[in-house]
């Protein structure tokens, strides 16, 4: 996990693991509901985070990691000074 300020109004957060990755029939439907890969899964995991994050004016986003794997970023934004 890799935690960085972008600017001087957001932030990310980067979480990466190096697995087999994602086919892209998955990628696209990745943060749908009801739609999961596992057996007893519900496909609920990746779009309630997603409603969280955009609930606080923030993105979720995936991407392949280079070396294998994926990394997931949120995006947030950073609160006015007071």
């Amino acid at each position: 996990m890799v935690t960085a300020r972008l600017d001087d109004k957001s932030i990310e957060i980067a979480v990466a693991d190096r697995g087999s990755g994602l086919p892209d029939n998955i990628v696209e439907h990745l943060f749908e509901p009801f739609h999961t890969t596992k057996v007893d899964g519900m496909g609920l995991g990746l779009s309630i985070c997603r409603s969280i994050v955009e609930a606080h004016r923030g993105k979720l986003g995936y991407e392949p990691n280079c070396g294998g794997g994926a990394i997931f970023r949120v995006t947030l934004p950073v609160p006015p000074e007071r």
